[in-house]
C-alpha cells in the first residue's frame, strides 16, 4: 500500500500521503483510533442494521425531502398545461383553424421561468447555508414559497404568470440543493443510496400528483379548472416547515463550524437510543477527521475553490451527472402530454399516458433501490444509458415508418413509457446518489449548487428548443425528435464510460483519498484506500497488547 502512495504523491502540489500522516499526528492516536473503528463499523454495518440504529435520520430526511414533491407537481403543472384546453384558452392565441395554441416563445418562457429562478435559488443557498444551516435556510424558504404561490393563482395575463413561476423557482432551487445534502449527511453508507434517491422518488411523486389532478380536472371548462391545480401547492408548505423546525440540523454541518459537541447531540437525536452498538464520539471523531484532510487540502470553501485542484474534477463529475438528465432525452417527459398530442394521441389519452408514465416512473424508483444495491452506482448509469439510445431511436424511426397512423402514434406513446420506466430505474433516481457522494464534505452544498445550475441551464436550453421541436406552427419535428435525443444520448454515454467513477460502499474519507490520488474511474471499485497509515495499526497492537498483559496480571 504504501508503494502505491509513493507512486501517486505531488497532487497539485502536495504530498497526499505527506497530508494524511500530519492530520494523523495532529489529531492524536486516541481520536485516530475512535475514527478508524467507526470508519470500519460503517463498512461493516447491512441496510437492515443501518435502519435500526437510524431510523430517526430515515424520518427526517424522507419529511425534507417532500419538498421536492413541490418542485415535481409544478414543472409537469406548467408543461402540461400547454396541452389543457382552458389554461390555452385563457393564456393562449386564436389560430387560423380556429384552435387554440401558447406561441412557442411563450411555452419557452414558462418552462423556464421557474428554472431561472431555481439558479437564483441555487446559489444563495450555497452561501446562507453554510452560514445558517441546513434548517433555517429551508425554513426561509418554505415561508417566501407560501406567499408566492398567490402570484401563481390570482394571474390575469401571461407575464403574471412568468414573474410567478420565476419567484416560486427561487424556492424550488434552495429546495434541490438541501434535501439532497441533507439525505446525504445524516445517514451511513449503508443508507446513502436509498435517502438520496428517494429525493428522486419525491420528484416523480410530484409529477404524479400534478398529471392525476390535471386529468381530473379536464371535465371542467372554467378558470378553476387551472386555479384549483395552482391551489393546491399550498398544502405543502405549512407541514414540511413544521417538520424541518424540528428536525436536528446536520452533524457534519456541526462539525465543520467546529461544534463538536452539538455534533454529537445531533447524531443522538438521529439514531435509536441507548444502542449499545453505537458510539457517538467514534462517529464525530470519524467526521472531524475527514473534515481536517479536506481542510489541508482546500482550506477555503468558496464557489471558486469547487474549480480548483483535484475539486475541479469532482465538481466535472457531479455537473455532467446532473446535466445528462435532461441531455439524455427527458425533455420529452416534461412535455410527455404535449408529445403525446403530436403525435396523434387524443387529449384524454394523452393525459391518460402521462398519468401512467409517473405512476411507472414510481415504480421504476423503487425498483432502482435493489439495483443499485446489488450492481452498484456506475453500471446502473452505464445500462440506463445504453437501453435509453435505443428506445429513442426506435421512437424515431417509429415516426418516420409509419407517419399519421393510430398504430404508430400508439407505439410510440408505448415506447415513451419504457423509456420513463428505464430512466427512472436508472439514471433518474442513481444521479441524486452520486451528486451527493462525490463532491468533498467541505464544498458538497456549493457544487451541488454548480451542478444543479448546469442541470438548469440545460433545462433552459431544452426548454426553448423543445416546444419548437414539438409545435406545429414552428419546426414540427414530432416524434422525430427521438433521432436528435439519441444522437445526444449516445455523446452522454461515452463521457460517462471514461469518466464516472463508483462511489458504492465508500465513506467520504475513502473517496477523497481516491481522488487526490487521481485514481482512474474505471479502476475506483477495485483501489484499496489506508487513511489512517501503519502508525495506527501499531498503535492498536501495541494498545491491544498492554490490555491483555493488565487483564492477566489482574487474573494473576
Amino acid at each position: 500500500m504504501a508503494g502505491a502512495r509513493d507512486t501517486e504523491k505531488a497532487v497539485d502540489g502536495l504530498d497526499v500521503g505527506a497530508v494524511t500522516a500530519q492530520v494523523n499526528q495532529d489529531l492524536g492516536h486516541d481520536l485516530l483510533a475512535e475514527a478508524k473503528d467507526a470508519t470500519e463499523q460503517e463498512h461493516q454495518m447491512s441496510v437492515i442494521q443501518a435502519i435500526k440504529l437510524y431510523p430517526k435520520a430515515v424520518g427526517w430526511s424522507f419529511v425534507l425531502s417532500l419538498a421536492i414533491v413541490m418542485d415535481g407537481y409544478d414543472l409537469i403543472l406548467m408543461g402540461n398545461f400547454f396541452a389543457f384546453p382552458t389554461f390555452v384558452q385563457k393564456y393562449g392565441k386564436l389560430q387560423p383553424n380556429g384552435s387554440y395554441q401558447i406561441p412557442a416563445a411563450w411555452q419557452a418562457g414558462l418552462a423556464n421561468g421557474a428554472r431561472a429562478g431555481e439558479i437564483l435559488g441555487l446559489f444563495a443557498t450555497g452561501v446562507l447555508s453554510e452560514r445558517f444551516g441546513y434548517r433555517k435556510t429551508m425554513l426561509a424558504a418554505l415561508f417566501a414559497l407560501t406567499g408566492f404561490i398567490f402570484v401563481l393563482f390570482f394571474s390575469k395575463n401571461i407575464i403574471m404568470l412568468e414573474v410567478g413561476e420565476v419567484l416560486c423557482g427561487i424556492n424550488w432551487g434552495v429546495f434541490q440543493a438541501l434535501t439532497t445534502t441533507y439525505a446525504a449527511e445524516v445517514c451511513p453508507v449503508a443508507l446513502r443510496g436509498y435517502l438520496t434517491t428517494y429525493v428522486n422518488l419525491c420528484w416523480v411523486f410530484g409529477q404524479f400528483i400534478a398529471s392525476g389532478i390535471l386529468r381530473g380536472m379536464l371535465s371542467r371548462a372554467d378558470e378553476w379548472s387551472y386555479r384549483i391545480p395552482f391551489a393546491l401547492q399550498w398544502m405543502w408548505p405549512v407541514p414540511i416547515a413544521v417538520g424541518v423546525f424540528l428536525a436536528p440540523e446536520s452533524p457534519w454541518w456541526l462539525v465543520r463550524k467546529g461544534r463538536n459537541e452539538e455534533a454529537g447531540n445531533s447524531l443522538r437525536r438521529l439514531t435509536r437510543k441507548n444502542d449499545p452498538n453505537f458510539n457517538v464520539e467514534r462517529t464525530v471523531a470519524m467526521m472531524v477527521h475527514t473534515n481536517e484532510i479536506e481542510k489541508h487540502m482546500s482550506e477555503s470553501t468558496s464557489y471558486w475553490d469547487c474549480f480548483r485542484k483535484t475539486n475541479l474534477r469532482r465538481t466535472e463529475i457531479s455537473c455532467l451527472v446532473w446535466a445528462i438528465q435532461v441531455l439524455c432525452g427527458t425533455g420529452l417527459m416534461t412535455y410527455s402530454t404535449y408529445f403525446y398530442k403530436q403525435a396523434g394521441l387524443p387529449t384524454t389519452q394523452s393525459f391518460n399516458m402521462t398519468l401512467a408514465q409517473y405512476g411507472i416512473g414510481i415504480v421504476g424508483t423503487l425498483g432502482s433501490w435493489f439495483l443499485m444495491t446489488r450492481f452498484g452506482r456506475r453500471t446502473l448509469y452505464l445500462a440506463g444509458l445504453v437501453i435509453m439510445d435505443v428506445l429513442l431511436l426506435a421512437i424515431g424511426i417509429a415516426s418516420v415508418a409509419a407517419p399519421a397512423s393510430t398504430r404508430a402514434s400508439w407505439a410510440i406513446g408505448s415506447l415513451l413509457l419504457v423509456f420513463i420506466f428505464v430512466y427512472d430505474t436508472t439514471l433518474g433516481p442513481v444521479t441524486y446518489s452520486l451528486v451527493s457522494e462525490i463532491p468533498s464534505t467541505r464544498l458538497r452544498s456549493k457544487t451541488i449548487v454548480c451542478a444543479r445550475n448546469l442541470y438548469l441551464l440545460c433545462s433552459i436550453i431544452n426548454g426553448v428548443i423543445t416546444p419548437y421541436m414539438l409545435n406545429p406552427t414552428a419546426w414540427n419535428w414530432g416524434a422525430k425528435t427521438g433521432f436528435f435525443w439519441a444522437g445526444s444520448c449516445s455523446l452522454c454515454l461515452l463521457w460517462a464510460y471514461f469518466r464516472l467513477p463508483e462511489p458504492k460502499g465508500r465513506t467520504y474519507g475513502e473517496i477523497d483519498d481516491l481522488f487526490e490520488r487521481r485514481i482512474s474511474a474505471r479502476k475506483f471499485k477495485e483501489t484499496k484506500t489506508n487513511l489512517f497509515g501503519s502508525e495506527i495499526d501499531e498503535y492498536d497492537e501495541a494498545k491491544a497488547t498492554v490490555e491483555t498483559l493488565e487483564t492477566t496480571r489482574k487474573s494473576n
